[in-house]
């Protein structure tokens, strides 16, 4: 069985090397929505795959990290990377290129290091996830597999290589949840949401 869960956010970049003018040479945004898909054979003590309150916690606060901020690609000119940290409070540096491909696999290597991280208190089991839609467009997404989000040929994803700015760290209910997921400490589901 498969179910989904949908997250929304605002968020501004630049797309460098893209056929577009616009996209390539323009700071603009996007009202993003992101659908993330799971899948199990199994149901729960509530039969269900995975309760969807549970991911308004720290699933939620690591999509929300890119909720009115710039995702700055940190190939791109330094001195363009410098002008974004300096004018915009929130900003994620990526190790990637923020196009639509590109979240819907920097969002699967996130949120699938979480869910292998997560103990789960109400009888989940074998719960994975399957893909991640970016909708950067009402027309047009993205949609990331598990070999598309690990895959060499498009660029290795390394969450050391990951920096939230303060602004946004600061705006998570604990403020060590990016750091402690790249440590592989564990995380807790609460018994009751």
């Amino acid at each position: 069985m498969i179910i989904r869960k949908l997250f929304k956010f605002e968020n501004a970049h630049v797309v460098r090397g893209c056929s577009t003018i616009r996209c390539r040479s323009s700071l603009h945004g996007h009202s993003y929505k992101v659908e993330l898909l799971f899948s199990s054979n199994f149901l729960d003590n509530g039969q269900m795959v995975y309760d969807f309150g549970l991911m308004k916690q720290n699933m939620k606060a690591l999509i929300d990290s890119f909720d009115h901020s710039i995702a700055i690609w940190s190939g791109d000119d330094k001195e363009y990377i410098e002008d974004m940290k300096k004018h915009s409070d929130r900003w994620a540096l990526i190790p990637v290129s923020p196009s639509a491909e590109q979240f819907s696999r920097l969002i699967f290597v996130l949120i699938d290091k979480l869910l292998s991280l997560t103990a789960t208190q109400n009888g989940e089991k074998d719960v994975k996830l399957h893909s991640v839609i970016v909708h950067e467009t009402e027309t047009g997404y993205a949609q990331a597999f598990r070999e598309d989000a690990y895959s060499l040929n498009m660029g290795l994803i390394d969450l050391d290589k990951i920096i939230f700015s303060d602004e946004i760290q600061n705006g998570w209910h604990d403020s060590k949840l990016f750091e402690n997921l790249k440590k592989g400490e564990k995380f807790i589901n609460p018994k009751s949401v």
